[in-house]
């Protein structure tokens, strides 16, 4: 089971495997939001992310409906300890967060909500840039999935 969260007016129906890199990569930017420099770095955290919890965290950043669609279901490998983070600025709110099953037992659904409001709002991306939401997401994604499961784990974006 996927879950969708801050996907309120996703299109669906896009597949565009032709947009996916040749080799594998966690990050993947259609969009040009990030530099290279960006992308290593993200790579490198959510490789480290990975590595420690288990989870696997991939980025998709697009201008829909340029974006590789439903084929990085299959490139990524997507499963249950999955979260695909989809950075589109189509809809205001650039931060979209779709998360598998095992994800949503550990990580509270307001989370993704607080996460959205905090670093994907217009406000913040216009100002700060693509970029830096992306980033900011990437690191309270990881921050979150580091602290220990409880009533209170991820009640804060960090």
């Amino acid at each position: 089971m996927f879950l969708g969260v801050g996907c309120s007016e996703a299109k669906v129906g896009v597949n565009k495997p032709e947009l996916l890199p040749r080799e594998f990569t966690s990050v993947i930017d259609v969009a040009g939001f990030l530099s290279d420099g960006q992308e290593r770095r993200l790579a490198q955290e959510i490789a480290d992310l990975e590595k420690d919890t288990g989870f696997k965290l991939r980025v998709l950043a697009q201008n829909y409906p340029e974006t590789p669609g439903l084929a990085i279901k299959d490139f990524w490998q997507v499963d249950d300890r999955t979260i695909v983070f989809v950075a589109d600025p189509t809809f205001g709110n650039i931060l979209n967060f779709n998360v598998g099953a095992s994800v949503d037992l550990d990580i509270p659904r307001s989370f993704w909500s607080r996460l959205a409001g905090k670093y994907g709002n217009i406000f913040y991306w216009k100002e700060k840039g693509e970029d830096a939401s992306i980033e900011a997401a990437v690191v309270a994604i990881s921050n979150c999935l580091r602290e220990p499961v409880g009533p209170n784990n991820c009640s804060e974006v960090k």
